[in-house]
């Protein structure tokens, strides 16, 4: 049986099919440009080819359409027909305060999605759209919808209420609900695998570093307080987000330039950040370079992201008590050995030490590593996120009837014997061209 993931953001989808009798991966891609003129899909099947097309994909119809073409073509397709397919996994940014954990999808659950999709108006009517278009296409297999926001359900009221007048949160849910819940999760749990204990004795911190990122206090095994707020403009310094500031500002440069509430509304979100700091580039990998050659807006920038990170991990460990370790996830936690070391820098004095040579070696994405000295009192990991097995296995859960939320439910990937077949095939490779790589690796 095969399980289908989807990831539909405004104009895009990413998928993933994975091959649950044999808990693999069978192929991955994207459609980009749904809606806008020159859609493409860029296919990546195993074994084959990378295979990419132009099509026309006017709505998320059609461009799930093209997604199950490609993975059913007889050429660089990787199941026979539809049948195969038992359930199909959605990634919803933002469920209000009304999900818990992961739900089939029912009427009644997408008009909960649309009572809440002001909190997310970016991202809630494309989650939307892609799950109406996937049961058009797919009606006969259940749909269950992965919330972002389900994972920080667990949080204390005096985490994620604001100081604000109480009826702005009665009224109009007013509060914190945060991010990248379905990462956390993943990483929270490979984290208590990786220090032999179980999630409920367990207390990490998480720092999931993207062009979006934020941060996790995890105390117990479950999410306590978390960087991004209502929206995921709060918290750490962004790609293109400004993260924490004063919320006068904005009225203030209104006041100064004219600007109406939407043109604010993009600046903060789509041109602030790194973009912002720099004018050149929201990619850690350019400012980094750019640093690395003089640029003293980049210089900055790299100074403020790591000084914001640093920051929540001193708050979070005041707010949890000791912690066992220190997590680095996704696009740039798993691939920038500066960010790493710069955040944690100086914080030898609470227990975290970085041994600089494993921090370089750790730039991979296929391994989970540990980069801090063996004297460090606090372990700091790099662990690779993997949403959609997140998904996935809800996905499966739900249409089983064993599902439930995460404290009373277990994942196949918290076994410490747990491997991802893609991830070990891909890290053989890498460490014949790196052999000291395994001398990092870190195992359950």
């Amino acid at each position: 049986m095969v399980i289908l993931t989807l990831n539909c953001g405004s104009s895009s989808v990413k998928y993933q099919v994975y091959d649950w009798d044999n808990k693999d991966v069978l192929a991955t891609g994207i459609v980009e440009r749904v809606t806008a003129p020159g859609s493409v899909i860029t296919h990546k099947a195993k074994g084959k080819e990378k295979f990419i097309l132009e099509s026309p994909c006017p709505t998320h119809k059609e461009a799930i359409e093209l997604i199950l073409n490609a993975i059913s073509s007889k050429t660089h397709g990787v199941i026979t027909d539809m049948s195969v397919i038992g359930a199909v996994g959605h990634r919803v940014l933002h469920g209000g305060d009304k999900f818990t954990k992961s739900v089939k999808v029912t009427p009644e659950v997408l008009e909960t999605f649309r009572s809440v999709q002001d909190l997310g108006p970016l991202h809630n009517p494309a989650n939307i759209m892609g799950i109406e278009a996937a049961q058009k296409v797919l009606p006969n297999v259940p749909h269950v919808a992965v919330l972002d926001t389900a994972w920080h359900q667990t949080m204390p009221a005096s985490s994620y209420r604001y100081a604000i007048p109480k009826e702005w949160y009665e009224k109009y849910s007013a509060r914190r609900y945060g991010f990248h819940g379905t990462s956390f999760l993943y990483t929270a749990k490979r984290a208590s695998v990786l220090l032999h204990k179980q999630p409920k004795d367990t207390n990490v911190i998480i720092a999931h570093i993207g062009n979006g990122a934020s941060m996790c206090a995890v105390k117990n095994g479950c999410g306590y307080d978390t960087s991004m707020g209502i929206t995921p403009l709060e918290g750490l310094v962004m790609g293109t987000r400004t993260g924490d500031m004063d919320p006068a500002l904005p009225f203030y440069i209104m006041r100064k330039t004219g600007m109406s509430a939407q043109e604010m509304d993009t600046a903060m979100n789509k041109k602030s950040g790194l973009l912002g700091l720099t004018g050149k580039s929201s990619d850690r990998r350019d400012v980094t370079k750019m640093a690395a050659e003089g640029n003293e807006d980049c210089k900055l920038a790299i100074e403020m992201e790591c000084y914001r990170l640093k920051k929540y991990f001193g708050a979070y460990m005041a707010a949890i008590g000791p912690i066992d370790a220190i997590v680095y996830t996704a696009g740039v936690g798993e691939h920038s050995a500066t960010i790493r070391a710069k955040a944690l820098e100086g914080l030898e004095w609470l227990g975290v030490k970085i041994d600089p040579k494993k921090n370089v070696l750790a730039n991979t994405g296929n391994a989970e590593t540990c980069i801090s000295t063996d004297d460090s009192k606090i372990k700091v990991f790099v662990i690779p996120t993997d949403e959609e097995l997140v998904m996935t296995e809800d996905a499966f859960a739900i249409m089983n009837g064993n599902y439930d939320v995460h404290t009373n439910f277990t994942y196949s990937f918290q076994s410490p014997s747990y491997r991802n077949k893609a991830r070990e095939e891909a890290l053989v490779k890498e460490i014949e061209e790196t052999p000291e790589l395994k001398d990092i690796i870190v195992r359950g």
